[in-house]
């Protein structure tokens, strides 16, 4: 053995201590860490060849790299819909590295079986059905992904043809309509072959991203008979519009169409009395997207798909070979996304689950959705500013005066917040979105107050 790598292993336990000790120390600073200034350059290394160990190597990062590294993790890190990790999801995603599982089939060990409890959990909590199956994937791209997969296949059973054995061509174009698609479902239809074109954008209601369900019903009617795939937002971007989800099921007593909804952040809304009626409806569709280091509060990289067709899940994903398991009624992981290698990314999600359960997760989403009404309200009183639309859920969208590029570099370069740019109805704006497990009131007021000083520099 090499003796960096043996000198490691006998000092294993302290090591982990160290590393332990260092991750600490970086946790408790988060509030007051700059959350997202221009990082100074770091000058490249050339590559290591002998090794400093594990305690040269966190020393080293500890000097050059995590100087620069954002307070993402902390609560005023207010881009992306990026959540933090909570204290049971960070000990879960430690575990996760420790065990090192390949959940790629269910063959000695019952990490397979873990997930699948998991996902059932998850099922339960948005109000989904038992004819719902699901399984972890990397995040809402690949969410979205698998299920427009197997909307694909929908579409070519309805129309005789198994894209999965036959491939696009045998079926031609798959019409997808979509009132306000997340950018991830123009890259997944990229991926998938079936064109960013294929993509047909549906009329919204007026000053809104909701998808008007009229305009939607002419353009499948217009498709005469032809099976299309609908994707409804259950949370934009943007304002956290919600389309009408009882309303587009309606639509299937005359038109053929796969329902996949883009729940990736607003899916959580079913944990309050007082937005669950936001996705009314969400248990009856085909197939739904929800990711989880958004509102859930784990580690990047962790999403859910779900899906009411795992069988045509399988025939788009299976993976066989002789050094695999047959494919049974409860298949492998490796049969239902994309990747057939996977680490036991559910385990983080397992953890904060048991240990804070709906109760503990449903205070998350009413905190920050407080904060960030908290935030809007503040907003609208500074000179100029101005709130595009109403603050439904957990994001703040705002104009400012003068360039929003400019005020965003101040915000960010105060240390105090990162909020990210959008354009909505054709004007440039900025965006507070909440979602992190720590975050409460007095960080909306701050932001508010990085935003003032912003505003009064950038546009005295």
């Amino acid at each position: 053995m090499h003796q960096r790598l043996a000198h490691d292993l006998d000092d294993l336990p302290a090591l982990l201590q160290a590393t332990r000790d260092y991750a600490t120390r970086v946790l408790a600073g988060l509030a007051e860490r700059p959350v997202a200034p221009t990082p100074a350059a770091v000058e490249p290394a050339p590559l290591p060849v002998g090794g400093a160990g594990t305690a040269g190597a966190l020393a080293e990062f500890e000097r050059r790299w995590a100087p620069g590294l954002s307070g993402s993790a902390g609560p005023r890190y207010l881009g992306f819909v990026t959540g933090g990790a909570t204290p049971a999801a960070l000990a879960g995603d430690w575990l996760t590295a420790a065990f090192d599982q390949n959940v790629s089939n269910r063959a000695g060990s019952t990490a397979a079986a873990l997930e699948d409890e998991t996902v059932s959990w998850l099922r339960d909590m948005f109000g989904l059905g038992p004819d719902h199956a699901g399984a972890f994937v990397s995040g809402a791209t690949m969410s979205n992904l698998t299920g427009l997969a197997i909307g694909r296949e929908w579409s070519g059973e309805r129309l005789g043809v198994s894209v999965a054995r036959q491939g696009l061509a045998a079926l031609g174009e798959i019409p997808v309509l979509s009132g306000a698609a997340h950018s991830s479902v123009h890259k997944a239809l990229s991926v998938l072959g079936m064109g960013r074109a294929s993509l047909r954008p549906v009329r919204t209601l007026p000053g809104r991203e909701a998808v008007d369900v009229a305009a939607l019903a002419d353009a499948l009617a217009a498709l005469d008979g032809r099976p299309a795939i609908v994707v409804a937002n259950a949370g934009t971007v943007n304002t956290v519009d919600f389309d009408d989800l009882r309303a587009i099921l309606a639509l299937r007593e005359r038109y053929p169409f796969w329902l996949h909804v883009d729940a990736a952040f607003g899916g959580f809304a079913a944990l309050t009395p007082e937005h669950a009626h936001l996705v009314d409806g969400l248990g009856g569709a085909d197939s739904v997207c929800v990711d989880l280091h958004k509102w859930l509060n784990v580690p990047y990289d962790s999403a859910v798909q779900f899906t009411r067709r795992r069988d045509l899940q399988v025939a788009v994903f299976q993976n066989t070979a002789a050094y695999l398991p047959a494919i049974t009624g409860d298949p492998d992981h490796c049969h239902l996304t994309p990747e057939n290698s996977r680490r036991l990314r559910a385990l983080a999600a397992w953890f904060t689950l048991a240990a804070y359960g709906v109760d503990g997760h449903a205070e998350i989403v009413t905190r920050t959705v407080a904060a960030a009404h908290r935030l809007g309200e503040r907003l609208s009183t500074l000179p100029g500013v101005e709130l595009l639309s109403p603050v439904r859920l957990n994001v703040v969208c705002f104009a400012v005066p003068g360039d929003v590029a400019t005020v965003l570099r101040a915000v960010a370069d105060s240390g105090e917040a990162f909020l990210t740019p959008t354009v909505l109805h054709g004007r440039p704006a900025l965006r507070a979105a909440f979602s992190n497990w720590r975050t409460a009131g007095a960080d909306a007021d701050r932001v508010v107050e990085a935003v003032r000083k912003a505003l009064s520099t950038t546009c005295p």
